[in-house]
């Protein structure tokens, strides 16, 4: 059994999640039909960005070079990918069988009939550990216990202990009416391959999760993006590169807003708003004041509010930054000038507060007005290139 503990399962719950509230729409993604024609499209285009396993450029130039048709092919795919049977030419063999244009063979066409239905599914190339168990029983009789075996020691390159399976594996093959000679050959051949064979029921667990994916970026591409986004809130990179992907999808990145962002990224309608969490620096603590104390009418309400013991002047600085505060009618400028005299006149205002409450206890329970106002004179806006800099 392989058991999975991933960071996607959590992306693809939180998409589920994100149809539900913003589609009223239930999915159950352990019922999906694995013949779906437009996942498959999708993953054929090489648009792979955020899909489980097959995101990296390399993997978006084998989609398009491969075109998966079916899901044996996701399987197949993640299992080739990789040194032993890139550098060894089995991949490029697997893609050049699955396209026709070079002949699929059985090896010697005395085990056609027996081979077939064992490598058919991968075009009669030797992709997975589970096939070499497969055809030591078929054609050499074995036992499952000892095909285990057999791989093992395949796969630990065991010369001696191979030589003496190498012999059995002929001499039970002519005893079921096979050439000797043949059956040398093929195990030798086996041998070969299964250095680079991969445990199927692994691979297989990981394209169900990848198609999985394909799915929802193929049907639900904003709520997908959005969950992906959330997770990957603390990699600018990759929220950079996924932003990217949102765009070229169609999708508008609505920009950070501390009276409508919440701490994750959210989908509304065909459109993501930013989360609060992925500005750098802004804390979870200084995310809870902020939707704890909203709405706020403009820049004094909103300071008067949070606590800025967790919205501390650095928070202030990303905050205004990131845009999240353009909604206050003041320029970034102007507010990234004042940061050190909006922070004093809290304090001023709580200080004055306290010492009126301090006078007289009567109004300790009850709310207390000060004639204090803050007072930030508008600039003219940071030109585009700064905008953009400070932005990122």
């Amino acid at each position: 059994f392989d058991f999975l503990g991933l960071k996607t399962l959590t992306v693809i719950d939180k998409a589920i999640k994100n149809i539900k509230e913003n589609k009223n729409k239930e999915i159950n993604i352990d019922l999906l039909t694995l013949d779906d024609e437009n996942v498959f499209k999708l993953i054929q285009s090489g648009k792979t960005l955020g899909l489980f396993q097959i995101e990296s450029d390399g993997m978006q130039d084998l989609a398009k070079r491969l075109k998966p048709t079916n899901f044996e092919d996701i399987i197949a795919m993640l299992a080739l990918y990789r040194p032993g049977p890139m550098d060894s030419g089995m991949l490029d063999d697997y893609i050049e069988r699955k396209h026709k244009r070079k002949e699929i063979s059985y090896f010697f066409d005395e085990f056609e009939e027996v081979l077939k239905p064992i490598l058919e599914p991968t075009y009669g190339v030797i992709v997975y550990q589970e096939q070499v168990m497969q055809i030591v029983q078929a054609i050499g009789g074995f036992s499952l216990g000892e095909a285990d075996i057999i791989r093992r020691a395949m796969g630990k390159k065991k010369i001696d202990l191979m030589k003496k399976y190498a012999e059995d594996f002929a001499t039970r093959a002519s005893k079921r009416g096979f050439s000797y000679e043949n059956a040398k050959k093929l195990f030798e051949l086996i041998e070969k391959f299964a250095g680079y064979g991969f445990n199927k029921s692994h691979s297989a667990a990981y394209a169900m999760i990848t198609y999985q994916t394909a799915y929802l970026k193929t049907y639900y591409p904003t709520e997908f993006l959005s969950a992906l986004l959330t997770y990957e809130a603390d990699n600018t990179d990759k929220i950079a590169k996924y932003i990217e992907e949102a765009k070229n999808l169609g999708i508008e990145i609505l920009p950070p807003n501390v009276n409508k962002s919440n701490a994750q990224f959210t989908p509304l309608d065909n459109k993501i708003l930013f989360g609060l969490s992925a500005i750098k620096g802004v804390g979870s603590k200084a995310i809870e004041s902020i939707i704890q104390n909203r709405p706020f009418k403009d820049l004094e309400d909103f300071i008067l509010k949070v606590d800025t013991q967790k919205v501390n002047k650095k928070v202030l600085e990303q905050l205004i930054k990131s845009g999240a505060m353009d909604d206050f009618g003041l320029s970034r400028k102007a507010m990234l000038s004042k940061v050190e005299e909006i922070l004093d006149f809290k304090k001023r205002v709580e200080e004055k507060k306290n010492a009126i409450k301090h006078e007289n206890s009567l109004f300790a329970s009850e709310e207390v007005e000060i004639d204090d106002h803050l007072q930030v004179p508008n600039l003219p806006e940071f030109d585009t290139k700064t905008l953009l800099e400070y932005e990122f």
